[in-house]
């Protein structure tokens, strides 16, 4: 399954645009602009299970670090400073991945 089975492709393609640059990434915003915010529960759980790339059932730091790519193909890496601050952001018990509870609390914020 692909983000765009979810989401609007122009939305997302928009969204990656606006965080293009180096050091940009809110994922308050970018959620808020490729429309996951309003999506229902199971979408955003269906989101999760797609960027959760090894299927442990967390999204760990690798795998944010990659998160744009799996709304686009060119999506860029995160640098390491965005990804510690989405991590951050997301990690409520501290274990250092982001559980499914986690990641639907994080795009509804």
């Amino acid at each position: 399954m692909a983000m765009n089975s979810i989401l609007n492709p122009d939305d997302i393609k928009k969204a990656l645009d606006v965080f293009k640059a180096v050091d940009s990434f809110d994922h308050k915003r970018f959620f808020e602009m490729v429309g996951l915010k309003v999506k229902s529960a199971d979408d955003v759980k269906k989101a999760f299970h797609i960027l959760d790339a090894d299927n442990s059932g967390f999204i760990e730091e690798e795998e944010l670090k990659c998160v744009l790519k799996h709304f686009a193909p060119d999506g860029r890496d995160l640098t390491d400073k965005e990804t510690k601050a989405f991590l951050q952001a997301a990690d409520k018990d501290g274990d250092g991945k982001i559980g499914a509870e986690e990641f639907a609390a994080l795009v509804r914020e």
